[in-house]
């Protein structure tokens, strides 16, 4: 069974997901993903130790802190692929930004590869199950290309200045499939 509530943040509402002990998805309800959440039986609500784990967490990522992802037990559904990736962003510091690129070759090197490909990479980033805190957000384009995030490119701007990452070398794509 799944459970579902919300956390009020200063970039607006955030759904949290949740087997009971686990978190299993957060997202923004502006996410691109809401109607795959929305496919989801859940119960409303539900007075849960993981809910106000995460809410604690998230009040001090949103106070500027550093809050350790290891400090919330998340549950993550995809390959193994995107499992490897996922581990890789939460070890991208607070205030820092890594490329698809630095990702991909990363995996390669984990793995005794010549090389991995961005686009893979890029794939595995944009199904992140768990935003903020599996930090998607902290991965940009080559060359300072800020391409989507799941929550809408602003909240992805947003939550870089928050972590006082300078985004004045970066830009938004005009077109593309990535806004």
């Amino acid at each position: 069974m799944e459970y579902k509530c919300y956390y009020k943040s200063k970039l607006g509402k955030i759904i949290l997901l949740s087997n009971g002990k686990e978190l299993t998805y957060l997202c923004f309800d502006s996410s691109r993903f809401i109607n795959e959440i929305n496919k989801i039986n859940f119960i409303e609500g539900g007075n849960l130790e993981i809910f106000d784990l995460t809410k604690k967490w998230l009040d001090r990522y949103f106070s500027k802190e550093n809050p350790n992802p290891k400090e919330v037990p998340i549950m993550v559904n995809g390959s193994n692929f995107s499992k490897k990736v996922w581990e890789i962003l939460k070890k991208i510091p607070y205030g820092e930004v890594a490329t698809y690129g630095d990702v991909a070759k990363q995996i390669a090197k984990n793995n005794n590869m010549k090389k991995m490909s961005a686009q893979a990479v890029g794939h595995a980033v944009g199904h992140n199950p768990i935003s903020i805190i599996i930090p998607c957000h902290r991965v940009i384009g080559a060359n300072g290309n800020l391409t989507g995030y799941g929550g809408g490119i602003e909240k992805k701007i947003e939550l870089l200045k928050l972590e006082k990452v300078n985004t004045n070398n970066f830009y938004v794509p005009k077109k593309g499939n990535a806004l």
